[in-house]
């Protein structure tokens, strides 16, 4: 898959991120069971989609590797609004982003937000 690495169940902690179905999510909680008579540990990953916040669950074995998105995050500028989109430029790269425009945000031109992105999909995670 690309823009992700990929690692053990038994390596992840709450709070890190895992790619399943070509969606980015942050793991809100894990439990891991012991082995038993025919099988190995198992582990149940709770989850929550970075960008829906739809919540999900996943069940594998703690030897099994698993997708890791690789999540950039960065500000910008707000140049403009258009309809469902915010424009701006990066504060790093001068590069010029279009974002998807979530409700209930209150984003001025020339102010300054927060930006995630994963798997090639962005989002505003802080106006400011």
């Amino acid at each position: 898959m690309p823009g992700t690495t990929r690692a053990e169940i038994r390596t992840l902690k709450v709070g890190r991120y895992v790619a399943i179905d070509d969606d980015a999510f942050k793991i809100l909680g894990m439990s891991k069971s012991k082995p038993g008579k025919h099988g190995s540990a198992k582990a149940r990953i709770e989850l929550e989609d970075i960008f829906t916040g739809q919540k999900r669950s996943h069940v594998g074995t703690v030897t099994d590797t698993i997708n890791i998105p690789i999540i950039e995050k960065g500000s910008a500028i707000v140049t403009h609004i258009q309809g469902n989109e915010v424009h701006g430029m990066d504060n790093k790269t001068y590069q010029n982003l279009i974002l998807p425009l979530d409700k209930g945000m209150n984003i001025q031109p020339g102010g300054e937000i927060q930006w995630v992105e994963a798997m090639g999909r962005y989002k505003i995670s802080r106006d400011h």
